[in-house]
């Protein structure tokens, strides 16, 4: 039996009352009551089990939500006897995958992400822009047609998804410019995504150097399992470098596809996606020869103590 990986997932994975289905266990119920005072966000708990939906999408609910939640989940495979020989988390959800390898305690994620997300949101709505998905097209051509959109504006390559799914972002202009050029070029899809701004491009400079602050005076500790970072596709291999990559990631290309085929590269071959959402494990499938689990509803989360919970056996 090869090794086992939980994934994180990152913005755009969060929906009302996605939280619902973890109530049940203590653990994650008990993180969850201490988190929403621990978020600094008042109305917290009400926007997730109640929404609105758009109020969620805000990236000062959603990132300490879906980081509240991912841990929430955490805790539970825990208590079950699951536990990872890796992680790595989607853009925000590195910061849950940092928890999970004790770089970070989950009181300072849930501080931190809430952090960030103010700061992303703050530079959202000074910087309007937005994201595209690209399908079918080659990363290098995706690259091409945004260095020829820059000259107009703002916008760079933000998450390499997998080799036939690349998103862009950044300003308006220059990222219309950039999804026509990529449908020009031969791209199947070229679709907008539902994010309340340019994440992982230019656009996020200021939040990032803000970021940079608070995470200076953070207490991190070196993984005690192996951390792939978005930012190199390459292991973390102290708090130190955990702390630098997260200041870089903000408006770095997220490198997952790269960041997965250095794990099962090096023997991992059953993955848990650890928190809402199932778009980590789409991903995944396109890979042979690997078992993939999700967290993400009360079947998701039952199918995996049953199967995975043997394995702690």
């Amino acid at each position: 039996m090869g090794r086992l990986a939980f994934l994180f997932p990152g913005q755009a994975s969060q929906w009302v009352g996605m939280q619902r289905h973890l109530m049940d266990f203590p653990e994650s119920r008990e993180f969850l009551e201490r988190a929403y005072a621990m978020s600094g966000v008042h109305d917290l708990l009400n926007v997730i089990d109640e929404g609105p939906a758009e109020a969620l999408t805000r990236s000062d609910y959603a990132q300490p939500a879906i980081t509240m939640v991912s841990i929430a989940t955490l805790k539970v495979l825990q208590v079950a006897g699951i536990r990872p020989e890796g992680a790595a988390g989607h853009s925000l959800g590195e910061y849950s995958a940092l928890v999970a390898a004790g770089v970070l305690l989950p009181e300072t994620a849930v501080k931190l992400t809430r952090l960030r997300g103010e700061l992303m949101q703050r530079c959202a709505d000074v910087h309007p822009g937005g994201m595209l998905a690209v399908l079918g097209l080659e990363p290098e051509a995706v690259e091409g047609a945004v260095a020829q959109a820059s000259s107009i504006g703002p916008v760079g390559v933000a998450n390499m998804n997998s080799p036939g799914q690349v998103v862009i972002s950044g300003a308006r202009e220059p990222l219309e410019k950039a999804g026509e050029l990529c449908r020009e070029l031969g791209a199947k899809r070229v679709i907008p995504l539902q994010v309340a701004g340019a994440w992982h491009s230019p656009l996020m400079e200021d939040a990032a150097r803000d970021l940079k602050k608070a995470l200076k005076e953070a207490a991190f500790y070196d993984p005690g399992i192996p951390v792939v970072a978005n930012v190199t596709a390459g292991y973390i291999t102290s708090g130190d470098r955990a702390r630098e990559l997260l200041s870089r990631q903000v408006t770095s290309p997220v490198l997952w596809a790269a960041s997965m085929q250095l794990m099962i590269a090096n023997g991992f071959d059953t993955f848990v996606e650890v928190g809402p959402g199932s778009v980590l494990q789409g991903l995944m499938a396109k890979n042979r020869d690997v078992r993939i689990f999700g967290t993400q509803d009360a079947a998701a989360l039952t199918k995996t103590l049953e199967e995975l919970g043997e394995r702690a056996k």
